[in-house]
């Protein structure tokens, strides 16, 4: 049954980057004349750790469709910092919206996680069934233990309650709308605010985290947003035919990655930096590679069509865009 058919689709985290893009893909169809009510609230409006909170709201709007995008995310540095937020807030999150979407009836649900719910030492690329077969990598346990205990709450609710919720797995995300903090943004945000800031600085060297020897897959969120709907789009007899009741989760990525310094090098152009880019081998590595085995989704009918390169121009275009912004509002 297609997402289109339904009335109401509540989108939780419409204001972070893969909800907002979700929302925009949304959007883009009701105005093609598609018949959907798209019910948002922001984090002031409903506290998605407060279970009363979710429970009066999913009673009250009871949704045809919830789309789970809301999280509490970060890079190395905030995740080694607030390790107890992260577990707490992402498994309240999880725990709330997805019981009490059922408690209301509804039948239809999209999660999202990430690639991290994998054994830090792992073959490659990460197919699903790797999942639980060995241990986290440390810097970011709290926050895989949540996105593991989301997929495991699906699949206990699709057993004994007969749902149809389901569960993807994103590799790294970058594009509009990501979180350009300076302490506590994924690797994509950091390095192109690090090489803009070196070019306007005039400065020589840009040093990165880490040996630089890594490897890491990049997917925009324009790509992520349109494969959560065309797994929701997905009959039940299609998805549950590519899947299994305890293993039902789906990688989302591109199946090709870089190392962490080609990444950098490419940023560097990208932005205009001529300098050197130097390695940190102090500074922490995390998992030495990360690459989803994405043919689940493949035979299923979907794959990447954003290249890296395009996508981080657009992304560097989107933040200068965002920079602009912000001077003007200084200005007046």
């Amino acid at each position: 049954m297609r997402i289109s058919g339904t009335r109401k689709i509540y989108i939780a985290g419409h204001r972070g980057m893969v909800g907002g893009a979700i929302l925009r893909q949304l959007e883009a169809r009701r105005h093609a004349g598609e018949d959907l009510e798209l019910i948002t609230r922001t984090s002031g409006e409903l506290d998605l750790t407060d279970q009363i909170a979710v429970r009066d709201f999913m009673a009250a709007e009871t949704p045809d469709v919830v789309i789970l995008a809301a999280a509490k995310v970060g890079g190395i540095i905030a995740n080694n910092t607030y390790p107890g937020q992260f577990i707490y807030e992402n498994l309240m999150m999880e725990c709330n919206v997805i019981h009490q979407a059922h408690a209301a009836g509804v039948q239809r649900l999209l999660q999202l996680g990430s690639s991290c719910i994998y054994p830090r030492e792992v073959p490659q690329p990460m197919a699903e069934d790797a999942l639980l077969t060995g241990t986290l990598e440390p810097t970011n346990e709290p926050y895989a233990i949540a996105k593991i205990a989301g997929i495991k709450l699906c699949e206990s609710y699709n057993r004994q309650y007969g749902r149809d919720y389901r569960s993807v797995m994103p590799t790294n995300l970058y594009g509009p709308g990501d979180n350009f903090h300076p302490e506590n943004s994924h690797v994509m945000p950091a390095m192109i605010q690090r090489f803009h800031n070196a070019v306007q600085d005039g400065a020589e060297v840009v040093v990165i985290w880490g040996s630089g020897k890594p490897m890491r897959e990049f997917l925009h969120v324009d790509d992520m947003a349109a494969a959560s709907l065309f797994v929701m789009d997905l009959d039940r007899a299609t998805y549950e035919a590519e899947t299994e009741p305890m293993l039902s989760h789906i990688n989302v990525g591109t199946g090709q990655d870089v190392t962490i310094l080609e990444l950098a090098q490419l940023v560097a152009q990208v932005t205009g930096f001529q300098g050197r880019i130097t390695t940190d081998p102090a500074k922490p590595d995390g998992a030495p590679r990360k690459l989803m085995d994405v043919s689940r989704l493949a035979r299923m009918g979907w794959t990447a069509d954003i290249a890296l390169a395009d996508g981080v121009a657009q992304t560097y275009a989107w933040y200068l865009d965002q920079l602009d912004k912000g001077a003007a509002v200084r200005a007046k």
